[in-house]
């Protein structure tokens, strides 16, 4: 029998597991995912980089792709979500004949983008030929669109578990916007039994796609109002300390335009870029004051911290903290306006490479673990494609 020696080092203990160490440290893990239709595949890429690093989100909220997306990670077992998220967009990328287009000398993608919005893609979308007959036509309130949405019904059928959507490990959110009221309606499996009405809801993009009904009102894609639906964690009740990886594929920076071709391709990133700044200013601005009133509370004298009055007004006070990492989508080599329409085996491989790439690459980096001022309950971490990521 070999003796260890007593002088020997101890043995090295075994490294906390990655999602362990942050929900330790940082409190639930939130995955935020915009809308931009086949921008999505970028955010395959994001999840399969968060997946094999071991890192589940507790949470998920999306609007649009982002809520299909959403709805396919938050209803399947661990084991199988990169699984059906690879075969929703295998089924939705171009077939032989849009590759065929696109080979057309001198026309390109052009004319894939052309067939798309002539054919539909099949288990997506699919013309609605009623439409073409006149913009006066009576198509009734659930079928005045360019398109039916039935295709992607029945592939997210065949993709997603209901019982698993509502009662799996990870909550799921989706944003929809009330086609009569004009307010946006989060649905939240935590608090109602979602189904695929509520997806498809979130999707429902004007006047390409039809509304969809729920509950005698009908909703259109929350992209409307908010493509990115980052709010519904801030205004959480209760609030939360959490890691937030907020996915974004419209940046909202960008060069001047020069073309009338530029002009609608930088409109197309300020409208689904959802005016990120300025939420993102109210929001710092509105945590800050939280951890600067229970600050003042805590320094207030017993007797005056026991009034009733006092009390109510120092409840306002919270000192949660939430670190968000907004992951700005890189603009791909020839993009166009009509690159969410680009659903190209190259154009969705090259997206969700650049995912998984840029998320790899801000894990390694771990810029939650620098430190902030403690009077900070929203810290920004800026993780721009092919820059180190720069916390605010």
């Amino acid at each position: 029998m070999v003796r260890e020696s007593p002088l020997a080092p101890p043995a090295a203990a075994e490294p906390e597991p990655l999602a362990r160490s942050l929900r330790r440290q940082h409190g639930q893990i939130v995955l935020v995912l915009q809308g931009g239709g086949a921008l999505g595949a970028y955010q395959v890429g994001v999840y399969r980089a968060l997946h094999e690093a071991g890192i589940e989100p507790d949470w998920i909220i999306g609007t649009s792709i982002g809520a299909i997306n959403a709805g396919l990670i938050a209803g399947n077992p661990v084991e199988r979500r990169l699984e059906r998220l690879h075969a929703f967009w295998s089924r939705v990328e171009h077939g032989p004949l849009h590759r065929a287009f696109a080979a057309l000398p001198g026309l390109g993608a052009a004319a894939a983008n052309w067939l798309t919005l002539v054919q539909g893609i099949g288990p997506f979308f699919a013309p609605n030929p009623f439409a073409f007959a006149g913009p006066h036509v009576p198509l009734g309130a659930e079928g005045a669109a360019y398109y039916s949405t039935r295709p992607l019904e029945a592939t997210l059928r065949d993709l997603v578990d209901l019982p698993m959507l509502n009662h799996g490990s990870c909550r799921l959110t989706v944003g929809a916007a009330n086609l009569r009221s004009g307010q946006m309606r989060y649905f939240d499996s935590r608090d109602e039994a979602l189904d695929l009405r509520h997806v498809m809801a979130s999707g429902a993009l004007p006047p390409a796609f039809p509304p969809v009904r729920i509950d005698g009102e009908l909703f259109w894609d929350g992209g409307i109002l908010s493509n990115t639906p980052v709010e519904a964690v801030f205004d959480d009740n209760p609030r939360r300390d959490g890691i937030v990886f907020a996915v974004h594929m419209w940046n909202p920076s960008g060069p001047e335009p020069r073309t009338l071709w530029e002009v609608v391709n930088r409109q197309k990133d300020l409208q689904y870029a959802s005016r990120a700044h300025s939420h993102i200013a109210r929001q710092k601005q509105m945590h800050r004051l939280r951890h600067v009133i229970a600050e003042l509370a805590r320094r207030l004298p017993a007797d005056a911290a026991a009034d009733p009055g006092i009390e109510a007004l120092t409840a306002y006070g919270c000192l949660t903290r939430m670190h968000v990492v907004r992951l700005l989508a890189p603009r791909l080599d020839a993009e166009d306006p009509f690159r969410d329409i680009d659903f190209s085996p190259q154009g969705i491989r090259a997206r969700a490479e650049a995912g998984y790439r840029h998320t790899q690459r801000v894990l390694a980096e771990a810029p939650w673990s620098r430190a902030v001022d403690a009077l900070e309950g929203f810290v920004l971490h800026e993780a721009d494609a092919g820059h180190p990521a720069v916390t605010r």
